[in-house]
């Protein structure tokens, strides 16, 4: 049997922060829906495609935005909300990461930054 190590702690607490995000089915409708339209939304669109309020659905996009996997667009006062793609590559497989797989390494935090 090999010597087993944990992930290091600052890894745990990315990943960490990105599930604790992800632990509502209204955000991953959200993330889901904007992943699978493949453009920027406005609030009203999500609204009408997850069918809960807009204050809602505003609150899990601030959210999800503070986390690196949506971002804002602005175009005069009004948002568009889109999946930030680089977080896609950065965000592990749960299941690889339970089940003792390597992790991959992200690519720092700036790539999820952007």
């Amino acid at each position: 049997m090999k010597d087993a190590e944990p992930l290091d702690r600052p890894t745990a607490e990315e990943y960490a922060s990105w599930f604790k995000v992800l632990a509502d089915a209204t955000r991953i409708q959200v993330v889901s829906l904007l992943a699978r339209c493949g453009r920027a939304m406005t609030v009203g669109e999500i609204v009408a495609a997850v069918g809960v309020s807009q204050s809602t659905v505003s609150a899990h996009l601030k959210q999800l935005a503070e986390v690196g996997f949506v971002r804002v667009e602005r175009v005069g006062t009004a948002g568009y909300f889109r999946i930030n793609e680089s977080c896609v590559t950065c965000f592990p497989s749960a299941a690889d990461v339970v089940m003792g797989r390597p992790a991959p390494v992200p690519p720092g935090p700036e790539a999820c930054e952007e």
